[in-house]
C-alpha cells in the first residue's frame, strides 16, 4: 500500500478502505480522508440542486408554452419528482435545503437560465423569484398556469 492520493485516487480509496478495515488507523491519510466524505456531502446536495432545477425549469417551460406541453415534458417532470423524492429518502439531512432561501434562490436562477436557452423566451420574463414552495413544486399533481 502507498499510492498517493494525487497519483491515483481510485487506488488510493481501496487502499484507504483497506487500512481501516484492518484497523492500521495510524497509516490512514487523514486530510484527503476528511476531504473526501465532505466531498461526498457536496455531491448529494449537488445532485438535489440538479434536480430541483430541472423540474423547475420544466414547470416554467410547462407554465409559459401552454401550446408546446407534450408527454415528454411532463415524464420529465414525473422523473425528476420521483427522483427527488428518493433522493431525500435516502439523505433526510438534504430537507432543510427545500425550506433555505438560498439553495432555492440558486436552483431557481438555474432553472430560469435553462428555460430561456430551451424555450427562447427572455430571462427576465420569468419571475424573479420561484413563485411556488417547494413543496407544492414537488406534488404529482401541480402544474402550473400562466394564473399561478
Amino acid at each position: 500500500m502507498g499510492t498517493s492520493y494525487e497519483t491515483d485516487i481510485v487506488a488510493w480509496a481501496n487502499e484507504q478502505a483497506a487500512l481501516l478495515r484492518e484497523g492500521r488507523f495510524a497509516a490512514l491519510d487523514l486530510e484527503h480522508l476528511a476531504e473526501e466524505i465532505e466531498d461526498v456531502g457536496k455531491s448529494e446536495q449537488r445532485e438535489l440542486a440538479n434536480r430541483m432545477a430541472v423540474l423547475l425549469m420544466h414547470l416554467l417551460k410547462w407554465q409559459f408554452q401552454p401550446d408546446h406541453r407534450n408527454t415528454s415534458w411532463k415524464a420529465t417532470i414525473k422523473t425528476q419528482r420521483n427522483r427527488i423524492e428518493r433522493r431525500l429518502e435516502k439523505t433526510p439531512s438534504l430537507k432543510p435545503s427545500l425550506l433555505d432561501a438560498e439553495w432555492i434562490a440558486d436552483a431557481w436562477d438555474d432553472a430560469r437560465d435553462g428555460a430561456a436557452k430551451e424555450t427562447n423566451i427572455e430571462y427576465t420574463r420569468f419571475p424573479e423569484v420561484c413563485p411556488w414552495p417547494m413543496e407544492q413544486a414537488l406534488k404529482d399533481d401541480f402544474y402550473p398556469d400562466l394564473s399561478h
